[in-house]
């Protein structure tokens, strides 16, 4: 029976893949959420802190500077701001169309239009992050009012970096991401444990059908807890024992219909035995009988000799299945044994041999001229001449093959043609074989650890069917003793037509 083997694409490998993909979505998830909501209350407070400070800062200084500014008033004002804020930011101040800076160079870029726009228009302090040569900056933007919140037209800006929040929040991320590989070691190890947990039961219950599958109808899988995988394994065991409880009455039913044909069998051995006698007796008379009581006669005896042939080959078939058939094996040589077969049943005539000599094997000499004789007799009674037999070895073993030249097999025969009692012709209800006779012959073959087959030769080869004995050169079996049967098993193995 096939074993299966772990695959890449087993339960074990899916569920393991399950965890750490859930794993890592979730740590990357939440890596991304923790990271934004740093990132914002870092930058949050910054903002908050520098918009505050650069409001107070301008307001304390406003007073002290005259209206309107000049270009030397705005320098001025610019460095009083930078100076009172912490790490002295750049600070540009605009007034119409006079700007002035802290650094002495009026650097605009950093300060967009949008921004201005929006501090001049709202009259309120305003803020825009913005990054300059691949660096991160706050600038923030606020109008200077005099008493009663008149705005003068004077602006001042404050721009200062937001390099270290960025290095804050990137040292964030980077923690987050040196985590990430112990959390889905830890999530492989826990997909490992769980999967063991689910799949022990179902390798149980799998090793439990493989055991029953193999004939052992005791095979039971261990009940463990109430989830489904227990249901499972009782579900299997009610399985097992409804099936085992059949198999037992199959069984038990199988050996008394054997054991029934062979009493019946032997039962009848005795007065055929002395019906044939008596039937010999009026064979030798019948001549000097009336013709109707001559036919009669010679009926009774065909009648009594097939019912012969029939019980005998009943108890062939008995001994196979009971196991009571045993080998006498011993080394042969097959051309004699087949040409011994076709010259005991007058067949020398009828049959084309082909039997070169030095062809030898270990066989049971009886058993090999019963399953000979079966196939030459089903040709000779239902194919058409010439009947051939051929004798020829393989590397590993002998073959016969027996031909015929009539209407062949019919298709859906080839399947069936080795069954007991099979006849192809169905409306043929009675024949001289008793139906069992490739049956008896394909068990003798297997006996030795052979077999055979049967096919059609192609019809532009001449039509017909062909049997095909094919024997090993040392049985498969050891040799035993002789089963008991006599001489008059060959001659009563021999009735099995089939077509």
């Amino acid at each position: 029976m096939k074993r299966f083997r772990p695959r890449l694409g087993g339960l074990r490998t899916r569920l393991l893949i399950a965890f750490v993909l859930v794993a890592l979505i979730s740590t990357v998830t939440a890596t991304a959420l923790a990271y934004r909501e740093s990132r914002t209350a870092v930058l949050a407070r910054t903002q908050d802190a520098f918009q505050a400070d650069v409001r107070d800062r301008v307001d304390s200084v406003a007073p002290d500077f005259d209206m309107p500014p000049d270009v030397r008033t705005l320098t001025a004002m610019a460095d009083s701001v930078s100076s009172g804020l912490s790490g002295a930011p750049l600070v540009v101040t605009r007034y119409h169309d006079l700007t002035a800076s802290s650094d002495g160079l009026a650097d605009r870029t950093r300060i967009t239009p949008e921004l201005r726009a929006s501090v001049r228009s709202s009259g309120r302090t305003r803020f825009q992050r913005v990054e300059y040569r691949g660096r991160p900056y706050l600038v923030v933007g606020t109008p200077v009012t005099y008493d009663g919140g008149r705005v003068s037209g004077l602006e001042v800006f404050a721009v200062t970096s937001l390099l270290a929040e960025q290095e804050h929040t990137d040292a964030l991320l980077d923690s987050v991401r040196g985590g990430l590989p112990p959390v889905l070691g830890l999530a492989a190890l826990l997909a490992l444990l769980a999967a063991g947990t689910v799949l022990r039961p179902v390798r149980e219950l799998g090793r439990a059908t493989r055991r029953l599958a193999d004939g052992d109808l005791d095979s039971r899988a261990e009940v463990k807890g109430r989830d489904e995988l227990a249901r499972l394994a009782a579900d299997f065991n009610t399985t097992a024992d409804a099936l085992r409880a059949s198999v037992t009455d199959l069984r038990d039913q199988e050996a008394r219909a054997r054991r029934f044909v062979a009493d019946v069998s032997h039962e009848l051995r005795t007065p055929l035995a002395a019906m044939t006698m008596v039937t010999t007796v009026l064979d030798e008379d019948a001549a000097q009988l009336p013709t109707d009581a001559a036919r009669a006669a010679r009926t009774v005896s065909d009648e009594t000799a097939r019912l012969a042939r029939l019980v005998e080959d009943l108890m062939e078939m008995s001994r196979f299945d009971s196991g009571a058939a045993r080998l006498d094996a011993a080394e042969t040589d097959l051309a004699l044994t087949v040409r011994g077969t076709l010259e005991l049943r007058g067949w020398t005539g009828q049959v084309a041999a082909r039997l070169p000599e030095g062809i030898r094997a270990v066989v049971d000499r009886r058993r090999v001229d019963v399953a000979v004789a079966n196939l030459v007799g089903n040709a000779l009674r239902h194919g058409a001449p010439p009947v051939t037999v051929t004798l020829s070895a393989t590397a590993d073993g002998v073959v016969v093959e027996v031909t015929d030249r009539g209407p062949g097999l019919p298709p859906d025969a080839l399947d069936q043609v080795f069954d007991r009692f099979y006849k192809a012709d169905s409306a043929r209800t009675r024949s001289e074989g008793s139906g069992l006779g490739t049956a008896i012959a394909l068990e003798n073959a297997r006996l030795h650890g052979g077999t055979i087959e049967a096919a059609n030769r192609p019809a532009e080869e001449g039509g017909g069917a062909v049997f095909t004995l094919r024997l090993p050169r040392h049985p498969r079996q050891p040799g035993g003793q002789p089963d008991g049967q006599d001489g008059a098993g060959r001659e009563t193995a021999t009735g099995g037509g089939v077509r």
